[in-house]
């Protein structure tokens, strides 16, 4: 055996080798991809389907006559445009509010200038260390005390900052070189301007990440604002669908109301996706 054909047999070997790798990482990504969208082809399908037809087997992703008699049922028995009001006015209004208070705080503590600008900063981090669960009480009693219970204020207020996101943007204003503040300073800029006209549009993938973050946490909220309402006219979509199962106990309907509260996210994290990952790739370029 020569030389070349020993050579070509190792790089027959090697390409074959890498080939069957190949097949089975994404053998692998089908199975991962199959079992994380399968439960919600099948949420989707049965919502189209009579009660209770979806729990044949096999079951068919397809259904044979599909319809949307428990979507009609739906907006017929229960108040869920109302709840659907609840949530796109409370979800845009803290999204809102979080952008643009975290984008201050972030502003301030990556530019400015003031004593113990830092250690204000750390033991605000360290709040995160706290569950949410665990001040949900005290805040109750202080919203009764106000009279909020069962307002909008109730459901807003409280979520009008976050830590989280003074983090997100603070670390990618860290990014942005301050050769460009200088700049604006001598043409005569104040620093609420370089704020508006500099930082804001240089960080819009920051911002898209945290108001798509922040909404899709406000959508999917469930425990507080169980908790702060109690009439079905203020609750939200989350909650109300909870008291619905209760209420109509129609499984075909509890699909047609969970594919409605799953649309919006799906559609607003596969528009937003490329900007989430921008967003907080380059926000941790520099600490």
């Amino acid at each position: 055996m020569t030389t070349a054909t020993s050579a070509k047999q190792h790089d027959s070997g090697i390409r074959l080798r890498a080939g069957l790798r190949t097949v089975l990482v994404y053998l692998l990504l089908l199975v991962i991809a199959g079992a994380t969208v399968g439960p919600f082809l099948v949420m989707v399908s049965a919502s189209l389907r009579p009660n209770f037809s979806y729990m044949t087997f096999p079951i068919s992703l397809i259904p044979p006559d599909p319809g949307v008699d428990n979507y009609i049922r739906l907006f017929n028995q229960t108040a869920i445009g109302r709840w659907i009001f609840n949530s796109v006015f409370v979800a845009t209004s803290v999204t809102l509010l979080q952008v643009t208070t975290c984008s201050l705080a972030g502003y301030a503590f990556s530019r400015g200038e003031f004593p113990g600008r830092d250690l204000i900063f750390w033991v605000f981090m360290g709040t995160l260390m706290v569950p949410s669960t665990v001040t949900i009480v005290p805040l109750f009693l202080i919203l009764s005390r106000l009279g909020w219970v069962d307002t909008y204020a109730a459901l807003i207020v409280p979520a009008a900052t976050s830590i989280f996101g003074t983090f997100l943007l603070r670390q990618f204003f860290l990014t942005i070189p301050r050769d460009y503040d200088q700049a604006a300073l001598i043409d005569g800029a104040n620093l609420l301007q370089i704020y508006r006209m500099v930082v804001l549009p240089l960080a819009k993938p920051a911002l898209a990440t945290l108001a798509t973050l922040t909404f899709l946490g406000e959508w999917n909220a469930f425990l507080y604002p169980l908790i702060v309402t109690t009439k079905s006219t203020m609750r939200i979509l989350t909650v109300g669908l909870a008291t619905m199962v209760v209420q109509e106990g129609g499984a075909g309907v509890q699909m047609a109301g969970a594919t409605l509260t799953f649309m919006p996210t799906f559609l607003i994290f596969l528009f937003m996706q490329r900007y989430v990952v921008q967003g907080i790739t380059l926000s941790g370029v520099k600490g």
